[in-house]
C-alpha cells in the first residue's frame, strides 16, 4: 500500500462514488468519505467498500473543505483529495506512489483534470487545467465559497497522469441544478468582494503561471464585463476551438454561458434587495 491518504467529498453521491472508490482502493488502505449528510445509500456504500465516514453539514466550499482538512484523522502524510464524480488513472495512481515514497522539497503537487462529456474528452472547449491535489494538509488553505481557490504555503510542483472528471455522469438536470446552486454562491461572492473592495489585476488574470491565481483574479476580473454569457460562449467556442469536440463541446459551452447567466441574475437581484 502507498504512503498517501485519500479524501473523497460526498452529498447523495451514490450513483459516483463505487467507481471513484474502485479507481483508488487497490491502492490506498485510508480512504476518507467526508459526507455533508447524504439521503441516498452513499455511507452505506463507502462503509461497504472500507472507507472511513466524518459527516458535517455543507456551508460553503472554503469552510468545508478547510474543517475537513483541520479535523479529519488521516493516516499519512500526503493527502490526495478527489470528488466522487472524478476517477484516478493508473498513470497517476504510479506516480502518485512513486512520489509519495521519495524524497521532495515540496509541500503540494498539482493534478492534471480531463473533463469528458458523453463519454468524449473535452480537450478544447475545456482546458485541461491543473489543480493541487496532492499535498500535506497543514500547509493548505482554500478561499472562496464556491470554486475555491487552493492556497499554498510552501512549494507547489507538478505530478504526471491524469484524474479523469465525469461532471455529467448523472445528467444534464443534475449539472443544471448543481450550478444553479453555484451561481448563489458565485453572486454571494460577488457582493462581498465589493464590500471588501477586493482588488484583481488582469495581468495576473492573463499571465500568472499558477492556474489558481489566474482563476480567482479572471472571476474577479469577469463579473464586470458586459454581455459576460455571450462573452463566455464565444471564449469556450471560438478562441478555445470547442468547435472541435463535436455536439458535446458545443453544449458544454451552451451549459456553461446559461451558468454565467445565473450569476448576472442573480446578481441583480441582490443588488435590487431591500437593504435588511
Amino acid at each position: 500500500m502507498s504512503g498517501v491518504s485519500v479524501l473523497i467529498l460526498t452529498k447523495n453521491e451514490e450513483k459516483d462514488l463505487p467507481g471513484c472508490l474502485e479507481s483508488v482502493i487497490e491502492w490506498c488502505d485510508d480512504i476518507h468519505v467526508y459526507d455533508s449528510h447524504s439521503t441516498d445509500r452513499t455511507v452505506e456504500l463507502a462503509k461497504l467498500l472500507g472507507a472511513q465516514i466524518t459527516s458535517r453539514e455543507f456551508d460553503n466550499w472554503a469552510s468545508h473543505q478547510n474543517w475537513g482538512l483541520a479535523n479529519i484523522k488521516f493516516k499519512h502524510d500526503w493527502v490526495l483529495y478527489v470528488d466522487a464524480d472524478e476517477r484516478v488513472t493508473e498513470d497517476l495512481a504510479r506516480a502518485v506512489r512513486e512520489l509519495v515514497s521519495s524524497a521532495t522539497d515540496c509541500v503540494a503537487f498539482e493534478v492534471q483534470r480531463r473533463d469528458f462529456f458523453s463519454e468524449r474528452w473535452l480537450k478544447h472547449v475545456q482546458v485541461s487545467p491543473y489543480y493541487v491535489r496532492l499535498f500535506k494538509p497543514a500547509y493548505i488553505r482554500y478561499e472562496r465559497m464556491v470554486n475555491p481557490v487552493t492556497v499554498v504555503n510552501g512549494k507547489t510542483g507538478r505530478i504526471g497522469g491524469y484524474l479523469d472528471h465525469h461532471p455529467f455522469s448523472k445528467g444534464v438536470s443534475h449539472w443544471l441544478a448543481r450550478h444553479n446552486s453555484y451561481s448563489s454562491l458565485e453572486a454571494d461572492q460577488f457582493l462581498l468582494n465589493a464590500s471588501k473592495g477586493e482588488k484583481f489585476k488582469l495581468s495576473k488574470a492573463l499571465l500568472a503561471e499558477d492556474f489558481q491565481v489566474r482563476r480567482y483574479h479572471q472571476k474577479g476580473l469577469f463579473y464586470k464585463v458586459p454581455l459576460r454569457p455571450l462573452v463566455k460562449f464565444f471564449v469556450l467556442y471560438g478562441v478555445r476551438r470547442g468547435f472541435l469536440d463535436g455536439r458535446p463541446g458545443f453544449v458544454y459551452a451552451v451549459l456553461q454561458s446559461i451558468y454565467e447567466y445565473f450569476i448576472v441574475l442573480k446578481v441583480q437581484e441582490r443588488l435590487k434587495a431591500p437593504k435588511a
